[in-house]
Order: structure tokens, then C-alpha cells, then sequence
């Protein structure tokens, strides 16, 4: 399926114009529709459902963190408007009959920004994460887990500073689960417009090629294949990103590794090595 809608969600934080920049990288490449999101916290948000933070906090001080929140969405959106102007994208608000080109709109909401991240992010092919310093050192954030957990979405997550060419070079982890296939599939869009493509399987136990092979060859991409065996004291993540690296690759696409529960699901093992440790952006797929 092509990629028409990308939502980049925009925190206002450190990494906040990387996803910006990213998302509106692809949707230049893609052809696609950019929206800027932004979520303003309100006074549930700050002070928790049963109000007891807010009774404790005087007038003067609960208006100027309303305020800030207010002043952090200007700052945020004129940055996105910055970006999106220096990506040439149309300003469209709404979707039109023929597809007219990359486009970007921007909306804002108030409320509890990993709740309505994942609901909005439902409805777009592609969601854009940012992901600062602090999320490096705690592997990820309650937006980023609620998110991957519940939009049914393949999640895009940047880095702070982003380069103009990622893409170019594609790293493709691959182990034959079902969540690989899935990421493979949902970064086919990807896939087909980059200049060199690696699919790495790391560990002792590999799974057959063949089919892989095959499926990408039916949508005309191909792909070199790396078969790396385990290394006693090394992760497989960080294998993984060691040849991802060798490979000059520029992205990496993997599937939720880990087991039950569903956290460990989503970000144990080697994707929790992933996130804690990558300095390239993440197409993750649960």
C-alpha cells in the first residue's frame, strides 16, 4: 500500500524538528500529506484526574504553566511551518479528488498527548516520533509505547537532527516472524525508492531467504542479504546495528521483538537494545 498520509507528531521538545523535518522528507519523496500534530496539555493533564495537584498550586502558577504550554504550540508550529516551507510542501487542509502533490496542514488538540497521539495516528499511513537524549537513555516514552501499542500504524522514530537523505540506504532486520513480514511490508513504500537495501538475520538459527527474496522481487526491489552469527558478550542488537552501520545504512526496519507480556511484546529484548542504543532513525511495525 502507498504511503498518502503521514502524521508527525510534534511535542515541541528536542526532537520535535527531526520528526518534523523527517516526515516532511517523506512526504516530498512519497508524494504524500504531511499534518503537523500538537497536543497542549490542559489543566487534567498537568495536575492529574482528581484535581488534588491543582488545588495545591496558586492561581499565579497554574496560568503561567497554561501559558508556556500556549507559547511552546506558537514555537512549535512556526518551526513546522519553517520546515514545511523549506521541503517546498503545499499548504492543504483537506484531501482533493487527484492527488496534487506533497502537501502539510496543521492541528492542534488539548489534552493527554499519548492518548490522542495513538487516536489520531490510526488514520494515517505512516506516524513520525520524535525521540530526544532522555528517550535514548530510558529506551522509549509513554507516547512512543502508547502509540506503537495501539494506532495500528508502522511508527517512524527520529533523532533530533536529521540528515536530507534518509532512505537512501535501508537496513531491513529479519528473523521470519510475523512481525518482521509486517514491517517489511509496510516499508515496501520505502524500499522502493532506496538507492541500496541490507537485510541482516543475526544469530545462529536462520531463517530461509528464499521467500523474502521472492516477495521483494515481485514489487521490483532488491536486496543484499547478511547472515551474522552470534558472538558470545555481544546482543543481538547490538549486532544488528554493528552491521547496519557497515551496510552505511541510513534506517532501520525491524518488527516488536520481545515475549509476553505485552510490554516485554513491544520493547524487550532486542528492540529494547534497539532503542536504547541507535543513533538512526527506527521504522518499528508491531
Amino acid at each position: 500500500m502507498a504511503i498518502r498520509t503521514i502524521l508527525a507528531a510534534a511535542s515541541g521538545g528536542s526532537a520535535s524538528n527531526g520528526a518534523m523535518g523527517l516526515a516532511c522528507q517523506f512526504a516530498h519523496r512519497l508524494n504524500a500529506h504531511v499534518e503537523g500534530f500538537h497536543v497542549i496539555p490542559d489543566r487534567q493533564t498537568l495536575f492529574g484526574a482528581d484535581g488534588e495537584g491543582f488545588a495545591m498550586m496558586n492561581a499565579a502558577l497554574t496560568d503561567s504553566l497554561l501559558e508556556a504550554g500556549a507559547a511552546n504550540a506558537l514555537k512549535t508550529r512556526a518551526g513546522f511551518d519553517e520546515i514545511v516551507k523549506r521541503h517546498q510542501l503545499a499548504k492543504r487542509n483537506s484531501p482533493t479528488l487527484q492527488h496534487d502533490g506533497p502537501s502539510a496542514c496543521w492541528r492542534e488538540e488539548t489534552g493527554y498527548a499519548p492518548s490522542l497521539v495513538a487516536s489520531r495516528a490510526r488514520f494515517f499511513d505512516l506516524v513520525v516520533l520524535g525521540r530526544s537524549g532522555r528517550v535514548v537513555d530510558e529506551a522509549y516514552t509513554h507516547t512512543i509505547e502508547q502509540t506503537l501499542a495501539q494506532c495500528g500504524r508502522p511508527v517512524l522514530l527520529a533523532q533530533g537532527e536529521m540528515n536530507d537523505h534518509v532512505g537512501s540506504v535501508v537496513a531491513v532486520a529479519w528473523n521470519g516472524s510475523p512481525q518482521a513480514v509486517r514491517a517489511v511490508g509496510a516499508a515496501l513504500p520505502i524500499l522502493a525508492t532506496a538507492d541500496a537495501i541490507t537485510v541482516i538475520t543475526v544469530g545462529d538459527r536462520k531463517p530461509s531467504d528464499d521467500g523474502l527474496r521472492e516477495y521483494l522481487a515481485w514489487h521490483g526491489i532488491t536486496a543484499k542479504f547478511r547472515s551474522v552469527p552470534a558472538v558470545h558478550g555481544r546482543s543481538t542488537g547490538a549486532l544488528l546495528l554493528d552491521t547496519a552501520s557497515e551496510a552505511a545504512a541510513d534506517i532501520l526496519v525491524m518488527g516488536g521483538y520481545g515475549h509476553r507480556p505485552w510490554r516485554e511484546a513491544l520493547f524487550g529484548g532486542v528492540t529494547r537494545d534497539i532503542l536504547g542504543s541507535s543513533k538512526m532513525p527506527l521504522l518499528l511495525v508491531h
